[in-house]
């Protein structure tokens, strides 16, 4: 079964204008560690949070209304990921659902206990995004590179950010509580045999 959070991406088709493609990746190189220091907050802030409108609404009343909140917040630094990965030429600003492809079917019966807990069960995805995110780094710019050289987007490069972003968007929805399944170590969209999902730890009932 697919995972019930997806992140679909379009690969761009367009002849890209090297001109605003060098000045997008020079700003992106310049605002690159405030961004990333600000996204990486509001992961780690998406289960307290999460925890927060649990305990406030009640599981079910989180789930329903999630739309609304965490799948918002979610988008808007998928969006931010996408828009560095030139991917997208805009910023999600005003209404991420336009521009980022992010669907999640809630289930399970979160709790405020399980919200938390989760902040260490995410671990070790953290530490293997950290390393793939350090190889993003040099595909990201051997794609620029490619874009000022032919003027297009490269499959190598789309596939491995796109992959990337996937994984992000996976756990992003497990760390707000958005599933119960524990995210699949995986580029593809959750549906490869050849990806299963892992199983966490027993999660404490609150």
């Amino acid at each position: 079964m697919a995972y019930p959070a997806v992140l679909e991406v379009q690969r761009p088709t367009q002849q890209f204008d090297r001109g605003q493609t060098a000045m997008r990746a020079l700003l992106i190189l310049v605002l690159y560690w405030l961004l990333n220091g600000v996204i990486g907050i509001a992961w780690w802030a998406l289960p307290v949070f999460g925890a927060i409108l649990i305990s406030q609404k009640g599981p079910q009343k989180y789930l329903e209304e999630a739309e609304k909140g965490p799948v918002t917040w979610i988008r808007l630094i998928l969006g931010f990921y996408t828009y560095a990965s030139l991917l997208s030429d805009k910023l999600p600003l005003e209404n991420p659902a336009e521009l980022v492809d992010f669907k999640v079917q809630p289930n399970g019966t979160p709790s405020v206990g399980q919200a938390l807990l989760r902040i260490i069960l995410a671990i070790p995805h953290w530490i293997v995004l950290a390393i793939l995110g350090f190889i993003g780094a040099f595909v990201w710019l051997g794609t620029v590179i490619t874009i000022l050289m032919n003027g297009t987007y490269p499959d190598w490069g789309f596939n491995y950010l796109r992959g990337y972003l996937r994984w992000n968007a996976r756990l992003l929805a497990y760390m707000a509580s958005l599933v119960d399944e524990y995210p699949p170590f995986s580029f593809s969209d959750g549906d490869s045999p050849t990806a299963p999902a892992v199983s966490p730890p027993e999660q404490p009932s609150a």
